[in-house]
């Protein structure tokens, strides 16, 4: 599987877990920590949250299913913007933490931006880091113009930005991945196959067939190809993330990739970052 590298040289693997509408339904817990735990199994070893999944079960769900597996997981949560302050913000990691069953994570995401000054994050992550709560820190659904008056806040240690990006949701192609890539910092796309919306289109399908997989295998291997973006797809069965897993050894001709784009044209503006 490809590596993504984050600015400090860390590498991933381009393909990870995400959990986002796990958690919220008991009957399918069993299968959601089978599937995780499969994940990690199959290589899909960086796994994302949020204390906002699921009022904080999503990330109990992961520490249930990391039970063993810890060491082998590049473990992703992200906070609150409302809880990104000098106070609120190491009693927000310390909760997730505590949720997690872990003693640190590998990255720390501000979710989205609110009213706390980005300094001040910025300020509150470093000393997260500092305490060895967090190892790193990025943000979250953050645009152009966000990002830079992040780096201008002193944020130059920022490690990714998640941001909604799939065939549907082309808009960061823009500016603010060629700004990132600039920079060394790697996005990383959550929906990366639009919570399954664009999986019935024609071309798609069509494509799909001339590769004997599936349209979402073909949409996620789409948004791998891309230069260092990475996607965390959710996956609550065994199957499911085994499906996933295939997309990452799907190979996209150069006119397979013409169909998929003149199927999902980029706008023919700019518009501003979207988000779920």
């Amino acid at each position: 599987m490809n590596s993504i590298s984050f600015p400090d040289g860390t590498q991933v693997p381009a393909l990870g877990q995400g959990t986002w509408m796990m958690a919220e339904q008991p009957a399918q817990r069993a299968s959601e920590l089978a599937a995780l735990r499969a994940g990690v199994e199959l290589g899909l070893t960086l796994i994302d949250t949020a204390e906002m999944y699921a009022d904080g079960e999503s990330e109990r769900l992961v520490g249930e299913a990391l039970r063993g597996l810890r060491e082998q997981v590049f473990l992703v949560s992200k906070a609150y913007p409302q809880n990104a302050s000098h106070k609120r913000l190491p009693q927000a990691c310390e909760a997730s933490l505590k949720r997690l069953g872990t003693d640190r994570l590998d990255l720390y995401l501000l979710h989205w931006r609110g009213r706390v000054p980005l300094a001040e994050t910025v300020e509150a992550m470093e000393k997260l880091v500092e305490a060895g709560k967090i190892l790193r820190w990025g943000v979250s659904n953050l645009d152009t113009l966000d990002m830079q008056e992040l780096i201008a806040a002193g944020g130059a240690a920022c490690a990714t930005d998640q941001v909604l990006y799939n065939l549907t949701r082309r808009s960061p192609e823009y500016d603010l991945l060629p700004w990132l890539l600039s920079r060394s910092i790697p996005v990383m796309a959550y929906s990366p196959i639009e919570q399954g919306r664009l999986l019935a289109n024609t071309r798609l399908r069509e494509v799909a067939v001339g590769l004997n997989a599936t349209p979402a295998q073909v949409t996620l291997a789409w948004v791998l190809s891309q230069n260092q973006v990475m996607a965390i797809p959710k996956a609550g069965s065994v199957s499911h993330v085994q499906e996933n897993r295939l997309a990452a050894d799907l190979h996209l001709s150069a006119s397979d990739i013409a169909a998929l784009e003149a199927a999902f044209p980029r706008p023919s503006k700019r518009i501003p970052l979207e988000m779920l």
